[in-house]
C-alpha cells in the first residue's frame, strides 16, 4: 500500500464515507502524538492521503517513517 517516492512514503486509504474517514484521521492523531512525528495528510470525503518523512534528517525516508507507517496500517486494519 506504501509506495516510496521522492523521498516520503505516500499511501491513500479508502473508507465507505466521510464519517470513517474521519474517525481513521482522529485514531491516526493519536497514534502520531504517542510517537511524536507527524504527516503530511490531507482528506478528501473518503479519502485519506497521507506522506511521511522525517524532516530532521534532511526531508528522507527513515525507520520513523516506516515504523509510522505500519501503525497506520495497523489502525487501517480495523476500517476494512
Amino acid at each position: 500500500m506504501w509506495n516510496e517516492e521522492k523521498n516520503q512514503l505516500q499511501a491513500i486509504f479508502k473508507f465507505k464515507d466521510f464519517t470513517q474517514a474521519f474517525a481513521f484521521m482522529t485514531e491516526v492523531a493519536a497514534v502520531v502524538e504517542k510517537m511524536n512525528h507527524h504527516p503530511s495528510w490531507s482528506n478528501k470525503w473518503n479519502t485519506v492521503e497521507i506522506h511521511l518523512t522525517t524532516h530532521d534528517a534532511g526531508n528522507i525516508v527513515t525507520d520513523k517513517d516506516r515504523n509510522l507507517a505500519e501503525a497506520i496500517d495497523a489502525v487501517y486494519s480495523k476500517y476494512k
